[in-house]
């Protein structure tokens, strides 16, 4: 630890709801060193994510030591650890880093090479930050997860529930890259009209029983199905509407659920359904060995959105980065009625 260096972080002691002030603090902290294969990035913008409220929320604090949260980053990095392959400083760059190490709500934060992608060129700081950890859960849920390509789109349908969240936002654009017609998921006037504007083909409503409202656009079944929300809430409906044999990708687990009982997962037995997880911190967290694919995305992605075939989902900018701030975007994210992403700027 260099401890001659102090930097600005934003953290918390304990779980206080979000209205208590005390539930997220302004902080100064020891600037970190990097080693290794981590970078030390200089933090230039970070969004916020339910992953920053499930942690904040969660009761496993170490005592007199801040627990820093966030997992969206845009920056430059400042200083290589020695075994570096990928990155040199100066560089600018975009990640979600991992959830197993301190969040990036500080002015430097170190990341493993491997999950850090080189940053899109046509996006300042804070559009970039709105990106990485939504990209690569519709990444990875799509193409890893589903086993989706560009060939195997052609004439399917995907349903998106939870279309105009974060997550949803990016794998609409996703899927109709890869050929899909998508249908997904809203409820608002405003999340209906998001979702259209990114491309979704068709909308249904999610409190209300699936299948008569996809017949009324002409579809029996859909061949994908990527569920970005309550998944024992909509496993019924899920299994009403898949196709024999299709595929069903999930990313809120069944003890996250809202709605109260387990997953009946018999429900997809007569028609031999696939289902998956996508948990997008898997890669980082068990340090499996083709982490590099998070890099090779987040590099895919930043040409996608560099030849305007992708779109950033920001919605709101707030400045500067500091406590108050983030529990303002917290309160809006804990609220379930965000669209796109809240993304600060600058400490």
């Amino acid at each position: 630890m260099n401890t001659h260096q102090k930097m600005k972080a934003v953290g918390a002691y304990q779980y206080l709801p979000i209205s208590n002030p005390e539930s997220l603090v302004d902080l100064h902290l020891d600037k970190p060193e990097p080693t290794g294969r981590d970078l030390l990035v200089r933090v230039k913008a970070i969004s916020v994510n339910p992953a920053d409220v499930g942690v904040r929320e969660s009761h496993n604090y170490e005592a007199d030591s801040p627990k820093i949260l966030g997992w969206d980053t845009a920056g430059i990095v400042e200083q290589v650890g020695p075994d570096c392959q990928i990155f040199k400083p100066g560089d600018k760059v975009y990640y979600a880093g991992s959830v197993s190490r301190p969040g990036s709500n500080s002015e430097f934060h170190l990341v493993d090479e491997r999950i850090v992608g080189n940053m899109p060129r046509s996006l300042d700081f804070a559009a970039a930050a709105a990106l990485p950890l939504t990209s690569i859960t519709a990444w990875e849920g799509l193409f890893d997860r589903l086993g989706i390509n560009v060939n195997s789109g052609k004439n399917k349908t995907i349903l998106i529930i939870g279309a105009a969240g974060g997550v949803g936002s990016i794998a609409i654009q996703l899927a109709k890259l890869a050929g899909l017609t998508v249908i997904g998921t809203a409820s608002r006037p405003e999340s209906i009209q998001w979702a259209r504007g990114l491309g979704a083909d068709f909308i249904i409503n999610h409190n209300n029983p699936f299948l008569p409202q996809l017949k009324e656009v002409g579809i029996d079944t859909v061949d994908y199905i990527l569920c970005l929300n309550d998944t024992v809430q909509h496993l019924e409906n899920m299994a009403e509407v898949i196709v024999p044999q299709g595929k069903i990708c999930a990313i809120v687990p069944a003890n996250k659920a809202t709605w109260a009982g387990s997953l009946k997962m018999d429900l997809l037995f007569s028609k031999s359904v696939t289902f998956v997880w996508e948990f997008m911190f898997t890669r980082s967290l068990l340090q499996t060995n083709d982490m590099i694919k998070q890099h090779e995305l987040l590099n895919e992605l930043a040409d996608l959105i560099d030849d305007g075939k992708i779109k950033t989902t920001l919605t709101e900018r707030l400045e500067p980065i500091n406590a108050a701030n983030l529990r303002f975007a917290h309160e809006k994210l804990e609220s379930g009625r965000t669209i796109g992403k809240i993304v600060l700027e600058n400490f």
